[in-house]
Parts: C-alpha cells; sequence; structure tokens
C-alpha cells in the first residue's frame, strides 16, 4: 500500500483546535488507514492507504475530523515523491547563510491561479523572503517567524486557496519517516 503524508492545518496551536495524538490516531485507524506514525503534535500523521483519490481522502478526513472534535481544519495530503520534489525545489538550497530553522514550506491544498501569483509576487516583504513553487510556498523568516510582521491570513487570501506551513526541519523528518515505512516490507504485498 502506498505511503501517504497528512498535516492538518492549525491544530494544537494555543488553546483551540486541541487533539490528543491518540485520538487522532484512532479516527485515521477508523477510516481504515495504517501503519500510522505521528511527528510532534501539530497534527502530522504518515500512513499507508489503498485509497488513490487524495483529494476525496482529503475531504473524508477533514469531515470525520469535524464529527469526532467538533472544528473544521483543512487536511493537506503528499506522497513521499510529492515531498522529495518539494525538498529538490528548494529556492534558498546552497545559498550561503540561510539557517533552516527559520525555513517555512507552506503546503497549499491546490495550486494558485495565474492572478493569485501575481498577488503574491506583488507583495515586498522585507526580510522575508516568499518563493511559489507549484502548490508549496517557501518563506524564509532571517529574523525568525514569531518576529516576522508579514501577515500570514493576506497570503491565504493573495493565493485563493488554504495551506499549512512546516518548517524545515519538519518537512525533513516527515520524509525521513515516510522513506521508513516506504522501505518496510509491505504487509499488503
Amino acid at each position: 500500500m502506498p505511503v501517504l503524508i497528512s498535516m492538518l492545518r492549525g491544530v494544537n496551536v494555543g488553546p483551540h483546535n486541541r487533539i490528543k495524538m491518540d485520538a487522532l490516531c484512532a479516527l485515521y485507524v477508523s477510516l481504515h488507514l495504517k501503519d500510522l506514525r505521528t511527528y510532534v503534535q501539530s497534527g502530522n500523521v504518515i500512513f499507508r492507504t489503498k485509497e488513490k483519490n487524495t483529494a476525496q481522502l482529503a475531504k473524508k478526513i477533514q469531515a470525520a475530523i469535524e464529527r469526532e472534535f467538533g472544528f473544521s481544519t483543512p487536511v493537506i495530503l503528499r506522497t513521499p515523491d510529492e515531498f522529495k520534489r518539494t525538498i529538490a525545489a528548494n529556492p534558498f538550497a546552497g545559498r550561503q547563510g540561510i539557517d533552516s530553522a527559520k525555513l517555512l514550506v507552506t503546503f497549499l491544498a491546490s495550486e494558485p491561479s495565474a492572478a493569485a501569483r501575481a498577488q503574491l509576487h506583488a507583495l515586498k516583504p522585507s526580510p522575508e523572503e516568499l518563493h511559489l513553487v507549484g502548490r508549496e510556498l517557501y518563506i524564509y523568516f532571517p529574523n525568525g517567524a514569531g518576529r516576522s510582521k508579514l501577515q500570514w491570513s493576506a497570503l491565504d487570501k493573495k493565493l485563493e486557496t488554504t495551506g499549512t506551513a512546516r518548517n524545515w526541519n519538519s518537512v525533513t523528518k516527515m520524509l525521513e519517516i515516510a522513506d521508513e515505512m516506504a522501505d518496510d516490507r509491505d504487509p499488503a504485498q
């Protein structure tokens, strides 16, 4: 069975949208998702599934979360190969002075339209740098995300799609977990 990486937006950040990872795993199991592994407490679940339609699966997970936990949160799914392409496309790779702890990747639900891309490119945040590559928005915060004046809500509106951000270390660790799962002998084969 193929491996997928699932990321929830806005879970366990502050006092709202709280989900214990064991409860989230139980929900995923109820949806017939297999071999679950979580990474940190922000709603990252790596799992196996027979489901081929990832857009439909994301909606199914989102609806189940809303039923079970009483709030709606976007669910972004990617394959390990898509994560590999995200890492390979990093516009900051090889550049001197880049602190990977200050690099975020926003995984978008859909690729922004040409008009939305133009709106994003019209932004001139400083000192942050934004690079949109397909369905991923790379943001470098040289002074740290906590000190940034960049308004996240403005990015959502400009891109006309939702997404969820992960720091670079989380991105590489989730791919590592997915690769380990893919290398393990799949019991369904």
